[in-house]
């Protein structure tokens, strides 16, 4: 228990620490939340007047008046009442619709495109390990420089290829704009239409590196005593590489696919902008560009309770499958 204990400890720690430089860091940075959205408002003809702009400090949790501990307590209040602010970039949304609206698409596309990379790269990552020394070898340069490439350029690639080129994908969008949102099969067949190509393009961008990886952990399994046992008991050549090589090879990649699915909710912003995806990537882009400091803070909340809720999970269960961990802890 006081491993466990220890250990939720840290990830508390780790989250205040977090939510600490979730708000000052955007005060850092130039310019200010109210100015772009009175500045949009006089682009529209509005009133500019004092009265006016002190309303809007006060509902966009930007009013200068107050101290900056006072505006940090006041942030961590309004966090405990699921209170997010409003998003200056989408006014005058709140900043929960805004990230519940944009998050589902970047957790379907990002979090399926992982799942296949992690299981093709794997795989292909085993077979190659174990058949080292043939031409399959060349399989691994070939990934690694797929993943070498700048994202943009790779997606720019495939966009003009299968896209243009092609015609075999939609160019931009994650669904068919004439059709209505909603679970009915046309719907969710246009947004998996339309979300084929960025997927592809995770998809290869991230394969080398699990291929990579758990080739190496195969070479140097293989070679260890028990995989050398049971060649000499004579078994199958395919159960020796799955049952007693491959599922000890994959357990490193496995605690790194786990730390990875954390950040499948902080999107992949140069896909979706490529693409012009709904995803959370893009609203982070659109934050950071017009000062939106809610939207930014609840982003990289979502992003940090996640990657540390994917940490916590991966240490309890190395914790249950290796007690050693529990006594050096």
């Amino acid at each position: 228990m006081r491993y466990y204990a220890r250990k939720l400890g840290f990830y508390l720690v780790a989250l205040w620490a977090a939510l600490t430089l979730n708000f000052f860091i955007p005060r850092l940075m130039p310019g200010n939340p109210v100015d772009t959205l009175m500045a949009k408002l006089a682009q529209r003809g509005g009133q500019v007047d004092a009265e006016a702009r002190r309303a809007y400090a006060l509902l966009l949790g930007g009013d200068s008046e107050g101290t900056l501990l006072e505006q940090y307590f006041a942030y961590l209040g309004n966090l405990a009442r699921g209170d997010l602010g409003v998003s200056v970039s989408a006014f005058p949304t709140p900043v929960s619709e805004v990230i519940s609206g944009a998050l589902p698409w970047t957790v379907v596309l990002v979090g399926v495109a992982t799942v296949l990379s992690f299981l093709l790269g794997i795989g292909l990552g085993a077979f190659v390990g174990w058949r080292r020394g043939t031409w399959l070898d060349s399989l691994v340069p070939a990934t690694t420089l797929l993943a070498a490439v700048p994202y943009f350029w790779l997606a720019l690639i495939l966009v003009a290829l299968l896209a243009s080129g092609l015609g075999w994908f939609p160019l931009i969008g994650g669904y068919d704009v004439v059709l209505d949102t909603g679970w009915n099969a046309e719907f969710i067949g246009s947004a998996v239409y339309h979300g084929t190509l960025p997927a592809l393009t995770i998809v290869l961008s991230s394969i080398g590196g699990w291929l990579l990886g758990m080739r190496n952990m195969m070479v140097s399994t293989t070679a260890e005593d028990y995989v050398l046992t049971a060649q000499a008991k004579g078994l199958r050549g395919s159960r020796v590489m799955v049952r007693y090589a491959a599922r000890n090879a994959v357990l490193p990649s496995f605690a790194a696919f786990a730390i990875s699915l954390g950040f499948v909710v902080s999107g992949s912003i140069i896909t979706e902008q490529v693409f012009s995806y709904p995803g959370i990537g893009s609203k982070l882009l659109q934050a950071v560009q017009n000062n939106d400091y809610a939207l930014m803070q609840g982003i990289f909340l979502v992003i940090t309770i996640a990657v540390l809720g994917a940490n916590l999970v991966v240490d309890l269960l190395y914790a249950v499958v290796d007690p050693r961990t529990r006594a050096q802890g």
